[in-house]
């Protein structure tokens, strides 16, 4: 009993509803059952697993009291522009505390072609010959710039210091002498030729391909209405604020690597000795 609750203790604390992240939260949302995809945490890596054939939407819901930019990469594709994903490309603006669900690739403003579990090799980024980077889902988070109105900088007229700017010029012959020389750039990193791929690189390749097969991956289905505007956004820096992302793949091969535990089933098991004595039997039996 005691490694049965401890079994079902560790899949619970291993199973997680969402990604929650301090500017954003992100889900993946089964379509076909309206059941929003439990999941699982492994090396700091969170899983779920995807019913192949199933529809299905990425919920992204905005935690802060302002817009921010949700960059959205599926297998390492923009999910709006179907470029090779990058942060610095477009995607959705949140409003305020405003959650939506996107169902699928942009096509234009009033379609998507829907998300939908498939194997790798039907995926949308390996028929575009992309496959590195399929089963994942990422979202880069930008907040916007606030301006402000700019503050005349005040103006202080100091004392003039005639012995100021020989001061200076002999700081200035000062430091030049003691600068260290700029160590001269190493033609060796620049020409030397990549290194051979091993054996053990081109063994890890042939099974990598030969398991794609297995593999779920994000296909592009059939289109649907999905009507959205454009809008102007002011990153507020270059950099994502947040990034979160999602790893999928089927239950059977999330199992099978171990990210999903399986709980044992409690079945009773007869006990030898359940009393001390013999009890008397049933009068009828005497």
């Amino acid at each position: 009993m005691r490694a049965l609750l401890c079994s079902a203790l560790l899949a619970l604390a291993l199973s997680l509803p969402a990604h929650a992240g301090n500017l954003l939260d992100m889900a993946v949302v089964d379509r076909d059952t309206g059941e929003t995809l439990t999941s699982y945490m492994q090396d700091g890596r969170l899983y779920v697993a995807g019913a192949p054939g199933h529809r299905y939407a990425v919920r992204l819901t905005n935690r802060t009291g302002a817009r921010v930019l949700a960059v959205l990469s599926v297998d390492g594709v923009n999910a709006v522009s179907g470029e090779t994903a990058g942060t610095q490309q477009s995607g959705y603006v949140l409003d305020a505390w405003e959650s939506t669900e996107i169902n699928g690739w942009r096509k234009n403003l009033d379609e998507v072609a829907q998300f939908n579990f498939t194997s790798l090799p039907n995926s949308y980024a390996a028929r575009t010959g992309r496959p590195d980077n399929v089963g994942v889902i990422g979202v880069a988070v930008f907040t916007e710039r606030t301006w402000r109105r700019p503050q005349p900088p005040q103006v202080i007229n100091p004392a003039p210091r005639p012995w100021a700017k020989q001061e200076q010029g002999a700081a200035d012959s000062m430091a030049r002498e003691a600068a260290p020389a700029a160590p001269a750039e190493s033609p060796a990193l620049a020409s030397a030729p990549p290194p051979a791929p091993s054996a053990d690189a081109l063994e890890s390749e042939s099974s990598r391909s030969k398991s794609m097969a297995q593999r779920l991956g994000t296909g592009h289905g059939d289109r649907e209405w999905s009507q959205v505007g454009t809008t102007q956004f002011q990153r507020a820096s270059s950099r994502p604020a947040e990034s979160l992302a999602i790893w999928y793949d089927s239950y059977r091969n999330l199992v099978a690597r171990g990210i999903i535990v399986r709980t044992p089933i409690a079945r009773y098991q007869p006990d030898p000795f359940p009393n001390r004595f013999v009890s008397d039997p049933p009068p009828r039996y005497r």
